[in-house]
C-alpha cells in the first residue's frame, strides 16, 4: 500500500487546497491547482514516481505502448495510488481503448472521489462515445470541485448548446 510522500501535504493542507480551489474568484486556486497536482503525483515510493515520470516522458513522444507498459507496472505495484490509474486511463483513451480506460477512471475516483482531471477525462471520453447526458454530469463534478478547468468549461458549454439546440 502507498502511502502519502514525505514532505508531501498533510490532509488537512489539501481540504484547504481544494477549498481554495473551489473559490472562483482571484488567482489563489492556480497555486491551489499545482499544490494538489503535485500531491498527486507523489507516490511514497520514488521508484513508483519514476515510473511515472517514465510513462508521461514516453506519452509525451507518442511512445503510448511502452507508457501503458509503465503504467501497468505501476498499478500492479501501487493498488493505491490514484494518479497511476488516471495516467493509463489517458494513454488506453489515446488507443481507443475506452472500456479499460473507463475501468481506470473508476478505480481513480474510488481512490480520490475530488480527482477533477479524472472527471473532466472521463466527461471527454463519454462525450466522445456519444453519451452527452453522462459526459456532462462528469462535467458538471468536475467544476464543482475545480470551476475555473477551461476544458470542463468548454465541455459543459459545448453539450448543453448541443442539448438546447442553437440550429436556426
Amino acid at each position: 500500500m502507498i502511502i502519502a510522500s514525505a514532505g508531501g501535504l498533510a490532509a488537512a493542507d489539501l481540504d484547504e487546497a481544494f477549498a481554495r480551489l473551489a473559490d472562483p474568484q482571484g488567482q489563489a486556486w492556480r497555486i491551489a491547482e499545482a499544490d494538489i497536482l503535485r500531491e498527486w503525483s507523489r507516490s511514497g515510493s520514488a521508484a513508483m514516481d519514476l515510473l511515472l515520470q517514465r510513462a508521461e516522458a514516453a506519452m509525451d513522444a507518442g511512445d503510448l505502448e511502452t507508457a501503458i507498459g509503465h503504467l501497468t507496472a505501476l498499478t500492479d505495484h501501487a493498488p493505491d495510488f490514484a494518479a497511476g490509474f488516471q495516467a493509463r486511463a489517458a494513454a488506453l483513451a489515446m488507443t481507443g481503448q475506452f472500456g479499460p480506460a473507463l475501468a481506470d477512471l473508476r478505480r481513480t475516483l474510488e481512490l480520490e472521489p475530488r480527482h477533477f482531471a479524472a472527471l473532466t477525462q472521463l466527461g471527454a471520453m463519454l462525450e466522445e462515445m456519444g453519451d452527452d447526458a453522462r459526459a456532462l454530469a462528469a462535467y458538471r463534478a468536475s467544476l464543482a470541485i475545480h470551476p475555473n478547468q477551461q476544458e470542463a468549461i468548454d465541455g459543459q458549454a459545448r453539450l448543453e448548446r448541443r442539448r438546447i439546440g442553437t440550429d436556426i
